[in-house]
């Protein structure tokens, strides 16, 4: 067997791995509680709750940073 242990040592810690895998799905999944709806009609951009907002607003920050910094490079 591999690692040398016996194969009901080897079934049972891949049982439990196994079970504590799919029990840690199920907390993540309890504690998200993801929306597992299909729409019927796609969302238009910016219609759809699960987008980053705060990210895009950072992104946005920092594109205007970088812009404001390459005009005073220019200059």
């Amino acid at each position: 067997m591999p690692a040398g242990v016996s194969w009901a040592r080897y079934i049972r810690f891949l049982g439990a791995s196994v079970l504590a895998m799919f029990a840690g799905a199920q907390v993540v999944h309890q504690y998200y509680l993801p929306d597992l709806s299909i729409p019927e009609v796609p969302p238009k951009p910016g219609e759809l709750r699960t987008e980053l907002h705060g990210y895009k607003a950072r992104e946005e920050a920092a594109a205007a940073l970088r812009k404001l910094k390459e005009e005073q490079n220019v200059d």
